[in-house]
């Protein structure tokens, strides 16, 4: 286990120092902003790029590895790369470095293609966020320390460093909330920052160059936490969503007396996980559906604190659509006219294993 951890860290670092112009592509959310910041802020070269396309990430961000002149190729925190996008890589004669923490599906790329890939979940069963292991890569620098918490804890981890985290800044969360990471997102001024970069990420992509531009200049979170010239447009674009985010939450609470909270909107703002986490923060015990409506398609958040990945599989036999994610915590796409029969399935098969598990406990007590 520790050899594999050490001889693909020593891997990457060699690679990144050899690099002179690397580009880091990073899944659309906090825990792969984080880890592209801490290569970017600590080995001080890159070009960042957010993934937006789901669920994998296409071909059609190839382009920007000539468009940058980039030589070394980054994807981090993405459970999935199009095909298309590997044969631009080869074409161009490209290394890349996939560091992941999904349980992916390669298809034999492994075999086909000649990259670094490095995903503990997969290859030890070890399942860290990304931010975790790019923060070993960086060799845990500690002027870093509070940007890897954040990119842990918005994957619902809290970091064996985060007391180290709450001595330099404790006036920003309690040293009771610490082994709790829905308590630091959602009741602390730490938390809030994840929050802000979360929503910032949702803004076009001038504004979200803008943001990464700032982020890897600060020093603090402190320098996030206060609206200044440097992050106008980002705490804006944070105000804005969040207003829509408190009205559909309450909107979504209205079905929280059902064990499935199976909530749908529409409009052009997706944020399904946003509101899927944040349910089921408060309301552990239920299954959390959450689907965005636009254009004919679903894309859902799926979140529960049993293992549901399964069922979710079983749940879309007969429907065209496609899913991945973590045991208890998942995303889906498929087409409006499917979701009926998605739900109906899924809450058949979700109320026969509670059943289960209830009559499992009450035999062992």
């Amino acid at each position: 286990m520790l050899s594999y951890i050490k001889e693909n860290i020593e891997r990457i670092k060699e690679v990144i120092e050899r690099s002179s112009n690397p580009i880091f592509y990073f899944d659309n959310d906090v825990d792969g902003l984080c880890s592209f910041l801490l290569l970017r802020k600590n080995y001080k070269k890159g070009k960042g790029i957010a993934i937006k396309s789901f669920p994998e990430l296409d071909a059609s961000y190839a382009r920007k590895i000539k468009e940058l002149n980039c030589d070394y190729v980054f994807v981090l925190d993405k459970p999935k790369i199009s095909k298309g996008f590997f044969e631009q890589i080869k074409k161009n004669n490209n290394i890349l470095v996939w560091i992941d923490h999904h349980p992916n599906n390669l298809e034999g790329l492994e075999k086909k293609e000649d990259f670094i890939f490095f995903n503990p979940t997969i290859n030890i069963k070890l399942n860290r966020p990304t931010t975790y292991w790019t923060y070993k890569i960086i060799e845990e620098k500690e002027n870093y320390d509070w940007i890897a918490a954040l990119g842990c804890l918005a994957d619902w981890y809290v970091p064996n460093f985060i007391k180290k985290v709450y001595k330099k800044y404790n006036n920003l969360f309690e040293i009771s909330e610490l082994k709790d990471a829905g308590k630091i997102i959602y009741e602390t001024s730490f938390g809030k920052i994840i929050n802000i970069l979360n929503f910032g990420l949702k803004d076009t992509t001038t504004n979200i160059m803008k943001m990464l531009k700032f982020l890897i200049e600060v020093n603090s979170p402190y320098e996030i936490l206060e609206e200044n010239k440097k992050n106008i447009s980002m705490h804006r674009r944070y105000k804005q969503i969040y207003q829509k985010y408190l009205k559909l939450l309450k909107k979504a609470e209205e079905l929280s007396k059902n064990d499935v909270i199976f909530f749908l909107y529409g409009g052009n703002l997706s944020i399904s996980s946003e509101i899927s986490n944040a349910l089921l923060y408060k309301y552990p015990k239920k299954l959390i559906v959450v689907a965005h409506l636009k254009g004919g398609m679903a894309k859902i958040s799926i979140r529960s604190n049993y293992k549901i990945k399964n069922l979710v599989n079983e749940a879309m036999k007969g429907i065209e659509a496609s899913f991945g994610g973590h045991e208890s915590a998942l995303g889906a796409h498929m087409k409006i006219e499917d979701l009926q029969k998605f739900k109906e399935n899924l809450i058949k098969l979700y109320r026969e294993k509670k059943k289960t598990l209830e009559e499992n406990n009450r035999k062992k007590s």
